[in-house]
């Protein structure tokens, strides 16, 4: 008697299967307005699931379909498969167009982050406007980074994962190369000696995403 009574206990607690995960995960990732991290999907599921296996799960489910599990940073979200982004140019909101200097401080910045001001002065040869940053601040592309420990204590500015989200992007590694910044007519002077900064073969350069268009 007290073995059956173990038994249905131990099953109420019973992890649920990889693919019951999968769609705990993707119910959630539906309803959510914004990206979410594994530790927000995990507090809301039951004890012992693995929100990470699940979403490598989920997103091998995807792979083929007209949505795709994307991850931006360390959080997750569904997207329209790149292939098929022609589709939804009609619903798209007409986006604001950054000047030259916005887009060479941000190039600068998603480079060599964390990037002081006077670093990108450096780096542009000219001063950095106030509006210029105020405008990348704005659209959440740039924030502030943790201050130089060097005279006067600078302040340095980074991309988020709103930037990385936008253009498509896991992380700053997949950012394109240095071949496509100078085909696009940015950085083409002094450059900053960041290893991210990177020559790329013409057959890594062709799978990268270009997001300095005129």
């Amino acid at each position: 008697m007290n073995e059956d009574i173990e038994e249905k206990t131990e099953s109420l607690f019973e992890t649920p299967s990889l693919e019951a995960q999968s769609r705990m995960c993707e119910a959630m990732l539906f309803a959510s307005a914004e990206s979410l991290t594994i530790r927000d999907m995990e507090e809301r599921m039951p004890q012992g699931c693995n929100a990470s296996k699940a979403l490598e799960h989920l997103r091998a489910l995807y792979e083929n379909r007209g949505v795709k599990l994307v991850k931006t940073g360390g959080s997750w979200a569904f997207r329209t498969a790149p292939d098929l982004g022609f589709l939804m140019r009609q619903e798209m909101v007409e986006r604001r167009k950054l000047s030259r200097a916005a887009i060479e401080t941000l190039a600068i910045i998603a480079y060599h982050q964390p990037a002081t001001r006077a670093e990108i002065e450096s780096i542009r040869g000219v001063s950095a406007s106030r509006g210029t940053i105020d405008q990348l601040l704005e659209l959440e592309w740039v924030k502030f980074g943790r201050r130089k420990t060097t005279p006067g204590r600078p302040v340095t500015f980074m991309v988020t994962e709103k930037f990385l989200d936008h253009f498509g992007l896991e992380s700053v590694m997949d950012l394109p190369g240095l071949s496509d910044l100078r085909a696009a007519g940015l950085l083409a002077n002094q450059l900053p000696p960041n290893d991210r900064l990177r020559e790329n073969d013409e057959e890594s350069d062709s799978d990268q995403p270009s997001f300095f268009e005129d």
